[in-house]
């Protein structure tokens, strides 16, 4: 029994200390605050929001995708960042009426 107990705080203790899943939610106000194309860097895009889903291109351009709650649902919020890890552009799509519901 006291096995059982050991693994199970084992267990939970790994999953108080495991790092945010990719695609975390951030607030938009925060995100729109921090985030300025031609000078936000990858590193600040990291210390602010953490990791994130991430597609590098041939051409060393990354995107990078973090989504913010709505009462809709999520707002997409994308980043093009380039060679030199400086977000370039970004853009936000609101909640779809068929998006699914959170």
């Amino acid at each position: 029994m006291t096995l059982r107990l050991v693994l199970a705080a084992i267990l939970l203790s790994g999953c108080a200390t495991r790092a945010p899943e990719p695609g975390t939610s951030v607030a938009e106000s925060r995100f729109d605050q921090l985030v300025v194309p031609g000078h936000t860097t990858r590193a600040e895009l990291l210390a602010a929001f953490g990791p994130t889903k991430t597609v590098v291109f041939d051409s060393g351009m990354e995107t990078w995708l973090y989504t913010a709650p709505t009462a809709g649902g999520h707002t997409e919020l994308v980043l093009l960042l380039g060679r030199d890890g400086i977000v370039r552009k970004m853009r936000k799509r609101p909640p779809y009426p068929t998006d699914p519901k959170p």
